[in-house]
C-alpha cells in the first residue's frame, strides 16, 4: 500500500498561487454584475405603484453597497496575500508552513462566503425585479 505524502513546497506554492488567481478571477467577474445590479436598482424600469418599492430598493442598495465594500476588502487581502505565499519556500519548520496555509485557507473561506452572498443577493434582486418591471406597451 502506497502512502500519501504532501506535495513538495514548489508544488504547494503553485497550487496556492493558482487558487489565489482563481479567487481574483471570480471576484472580478462579480464586479460587472454588481455594476449592472446597481444600475438596475437606480433605474426607472419598475412599476411605480408597487407597494414598498422605495423601501425595498433602498434595502437592496444598502446591501449591495456592503457587498461592494466586502469585495474591495477581499481584493486588497488577496493582493497582500499572494506575494506572501513565496514565504512558504523560506519556512524552516512545519509551524511556519502551517501558518501560511491556514491564512490561505481562511482567505479562501472568506472568498467563498462572499461569492455565496453575492449569488444569493443577485438572485433575490432579480426575482423581485422580474415581477415589477414595467410592461412594454405595444
Amino acid at each position: 500500500m502506497e502512502s500519501y505524502s504532501a506535495p513538495a513546497l514548489p508544488s504547494k506554492l503553485a497550487i496556492l498561487d493558482q487558487e489565489s488567481r482563481t479567487w481574483n478571477s471570480k471576484i472580478r467577474f462579480t464586479e460587472d454584475e454588481l455594476i449592472f445590479i446597481d444600475q438596475l436598482l437606480n433605474s426607472y424600469v419598475f412599476e411605480p405603484n408597487t407597494p414598498n418599492l422605495f423601501e425595498r430598493l433602498s434595502e437592496y442598495q444598502h446591501r449591495l453597497k456592503q457587498l461592494i465594500e466586502i469585495k474591495d476588502d477581499l481584493q486588497q487581502m488577496i493582493r497582500v496575500h499572494t506575494p506572501n505565499l513565496g514565504e512558504l519556500l523560506e519556512c524552516k519548520d512545519q509551524t511556519c508552513e502551517d501558518a501560511i496555509i491556514l491564512a490561505h485557507t481562511e482567505l479562501g473561506t472568506k472568498v467563498d462566503h462572499y461569492i455565496s452572498v453575492h449569488e444569493n443577493l443577485k438572485s433575490e434582486i432579480f426575482n423581485y425585479a422580474g415581477g415589477i418591471l414595467k410592461k412594454r406597451k405595444a
